[in-house]
């Protein structure tokens, strides 16, 4: 058992001695977390609060709060400063709230309850999450969340979310990858929608009781900095075209992820790293942005004019063995035709104790390194076989199909209306796919940018996953910033209002203004001859082939060269067409695009200079004999936080040193 006074560091400070991204970036100072606590661990959190200035309930009336984004992070933040008497606006670029991309999470959130009695507690999440994070996570941040995990549960069971429950009436757990334990809480594969309909919910109390204003299909194009401070937006109606100002005493960005700086992901098609990367450009550190996940559990690729992929449930690797055929000569054959004996059933195999519920990044290596053997199954797409199987014949046969269908039947549902395939009869195909991003803004323990009042939640910061994210995590990180992390920690900062107010004359703000008009006015000008989605689609294939599931330094070398490029391309050779002032969706998608060019360049610069392998990010350079991921603790135990360097020059790397007091660092190990 570790010290756990929280005052004995188990790690020193990393001292990088390589440098393969020397020539790329400038070194700034480093950083420091000032509002982390200190103290035993799991004190931290009950201190800070207590710690944390209040603000009355006469001055919240007097303060205006900016929430841009509605999903799991932003809905529960608007409905819970709502409630507490704040003056809330909350944007969306959908149509309405309930459209958040969190209503596509099927399999669960976790929670620390303990229901199954197999040995689960706060501080075992806590450990899974560090370690399923590859050490690359504050442990500060992971064991708050651990901690507020079960008033999640509770708070959600109130607001009526239907989780499962068993015979008796209790809640129902299931398992996620990653761990040995029952934590998972869930609605079916529905789990995102039926959460995000109790934190819509809320949120559409508060707007009738007039404490929330809400703006759907307005999308935030700039960040309104006033004597170095955020004090609002500037915002586009995606119906008429008009570029509005909104201002506030502070501003919340829970606008989720980036994956779709891949083209093919599993994110939504609208999702989109505008909102973060306007704050980096306004001097926002990005943290991290090397650090994407892939989902092991997706439907391959069938074509190469897809639009986007599907995720299916990490939760179906509960009972669905994944296999390949031993032989590729079997490759192409009915899957049931091919006998046990021939069948390797490669993650039972070679982890034995944890067999299908391994982590996502080390399911998704293992399935790529068996389709490049040349055992991949399914149709050809371009010289590979991508798709491995997921086949329930055996929980069919011991449980039922009736029981089957009780667990998992929408999900099978919706394989069956996309495949043709009917995953009751043959196995379905599997492919790892870009699923979400553990990158992000910086962010202090008060969930507060390195500006001050902009504060980050949810998946656009970087503060609580590390290098990968176990699944049932993402719910649960949302919900913990919106309901129970943010209206503790932005009080703090809000105790120094009401603020003086600022003009929509002010010059910081006529200048935010009118560069959001210029840079629309420009993409309109350009009058090229390429479409947005085609330099998009290039993008994503750049990104894919060399900073996807494996990147190496040569890969990452052509990749920023080819990005760039591709950059001067973009600004001579785009074609936008329409008008500024009505509905244009390639205008939309040619700031979406242009922000996912420049994000980039700096997730490969900042892959190339972690000559490591963590998590998700698998440098072809540090690996085991056994091909497993190798870190490199004495270098790379750092967060990596990125300053804006100007259009011509070069981005600023800022270090946050990770130290450990409650958890020692470990090589990974799921054997």
């Amino acid at each position: 058992m570790t010290d756990q006074s929280g005052t004995v560091a188990l790690n020193k400070p990393a001292e990088q001695q390589s440098d393969d991204a020397h020539g790329y970036y400038t070194r700034g100072e480093n950083i420091v977390d000032g509002a982390a606590p200190t103290g035993p661990i799991k004190d931290r959190w009950t201190n800070h609060i207590f710690d944390t200035r209040l603000v009355n309930p006469a001055n919240r009336r007097k303060l205006d709060v900016i929430i841009v984004g509605t999903g799991l992070a932003g809905g529960a933040a608007a409905a819970t400063l709502g409630e507490a008497g704040y003056n809330v606006k909350s944007f969306c670029y959908q149509d309405s709230p309930r459209r958040a991309h969190s209503i596509a999470a099927q399999g669960g959130i976790n929670g620390a309850k303990n229901y199954k009695e197999d040995g689960d507690s706060v501080f075992r999440l806590f450990y899974d999450t560090v370690k399923g994070g590859d050490y690359r996570s504050r442990e500060s941040n992971v064991y708050r969340l651990a901690e507020v995990s079960a008033s999640i549960i509770d708070q959600c069971v109130a607001q009526g979310v239907p989780f499962a429950r068993e015979y008796g009436g209790l809640l129902d757990n299931r398992s996620f990858g990653g761990v040995q334990v029952s934590r998972t809480f869930y609605a079916r594969g529905q789990t995102g929608q039926q959460l995000l309909i109790g934190a819509y919910q809320a949120l559409e109390r508060q707007v009738a009781a007039g404490t929330v204003s809400t703006y759907t299909r307005h999308e935030m194009l700039e960040v309104i900095m006033v004597d170095g401070k955020a004090r609002g937006i500037i915002a586009r109606d995606l119906s008429t075209g008009e570029i509005e100002t909104h201002l506030a005493d502070a501003v919340v960005l829970a606008s989720g992820g980036y994956g779709n700086v891949f083209f093919l992901s599993t994110n939504a098609m609208g999702c989109n790293v505008t909102a973060t990367w306007r704050a980096h450009r306004k001097g926002a550190y990005m943290a991290n942005p090397c650090y994407t996940q892939i989902h092991p559990t997706c439907i391959p690729v069938a074509g190469e004019h897809q639009s986007k992929l599907t995720l299916m449930s990490e939760s179906l690797r509960n009972d669905g063995r994944i296999w390949v055929p031993k032989n590729a000569d079997d490759c192409t054959k009915d899957p049931r035709e091919i006998p046990e004996e021939d069948r390797d059933y490669y993650l039972e195999r070679i982890y034995p104790a944890f067999g299908n519920l391994v982590p996502r990044d080390i399911a998704s290596r293992q399935a790529k390194n068996v389709c490049d053997e040349g055992r991949g199954v399914g149709p050809k797409v371009g010289d590979f076989r991508r798709g491995v199987y997921l086949d329930f014949s055996e929980v069919i046969e011991r449980t039922g199909e009736d029981k089957v269908r009780e667990k998992y039947d929408n999900l099978f549902d919706m394989y069956e209306r996309i495949t043709g395939e009917n995953p009751y009869e043959v196995p379905m195909r599997i492919y790892p796919a870009v699923h979400y991003v553990m990158g992000g803004l910086w962010v202090d323990y008060d969930l507060q940018s390195n500006l001050p009042g902009l504060f980050v939640t949810g998946e656009a910061n970087f503060s609580d996953h590390g290098a990968n994210r176990l699944g049932a995590s993402a719910l649960m990180q949302g919900l913990s910033d919106g309901y129970f992390v943010l209206p503790n920690t932005i009080r703090g900062y809000l105790a120094d209002g009401p603020f003086e107010p600022v003009d929509e004359n002010h010059p910081a703000v006529v200048e935010a203004r009118t560069s959001v008009e210029q840079r629309i006015e420009t993409f309109l000008s350009i009058n090229g001859t390429r479409s947005v989605d085609s330099f998009h689609r290039e993008l994503g294939h750049i990104m894919w082939e060399f900073c996807g599931m494996e990147r190496s330094e040569d890969g990452l070398r052509k990749a920023i060269d080819m990005i760039r490029e591709l950059k001067r391309e973009f600004w001579s050779n785009l074609r936008v067409l329409g008008s500024a002032d009505t509905l244009n969706q390639a205008l939309e998608k040619a700031g979406r695009v242009a922000d996912f060019i420049e994000l980039g360049e700096l997730m490969c610069i900042d892959a190339l200079n972690r000559r490591e392998s963590c998590g998700g990010h698998f440098r072809a350079e540090s690996q085991t004999e056994e091909g497993e991921a190798l870190r490199h603790d004495e270098e790379f135990a750092y967060v990596a936080a990125w300053e804006f360097g100007g259009d011509e020059g070069q981005p600023v790397l800022h270090k946050e040193d990770l130290i450990y007091t409650a958890i020692e660092m470990k090589q990974r190990s799921y054997k």
